[in-house]
């Protein structure tokens, strides 16, 4: 069973940065894509970004495309999110996620436990 855990969520005033980092772990032969999600309180939790562990190509939500990055290690299990810019917006809980699917938009069925991030005016 994979295991996904993430880390390095925090309070940061508007404007700053954060990285979150979030490691897969048991059974990662199998994954196709990791990404990240956020849900803020009242809302539904939407997609922020992806990246293929096959050939590296990164998926962005068009609202933190220009100031969020996802990078990975070279095996690909281990992923970051950097956060630049940061808004009250993106006040959330982060949750990194897995899958096996062909596409980054399939369903995601391996998920941390989340990470807060708040971002105070």
């Amino acid at each position: 069973q994979v295991q996904v855990v993430e880390s390095g969520g925090g309070l940061v005033q508007a404007g700053g940065s954060l990285r979150l980092s979030c490691t897969a772990s048991r059974g990662t032969f199998s994954l196709n894509f990791i990404g990240w999600f956020r849900q803020a309180p009242g809302k539904e939790r939407e997609f922020v970004a992806a990246i293929s562990r096959n050939d590296g190509v990164k998926y962005y939500a068009n609202s933190t495309k220009d100031r969020f990055t996802i990078s990975a290690d070279y095996a690909k299990t281990t992923i970051w999110l950097q956060m630049n810019n940061l808004k009250a917006e993106d006040t959330a809980v982060y949750y990194c996620a897995a899958q096996s699917g062909r596409n980054y938009y399939a369903e995601y069925n391996y998920w941390g436990q989340g990470t807060q991030v708040t971002v105070s005016p």
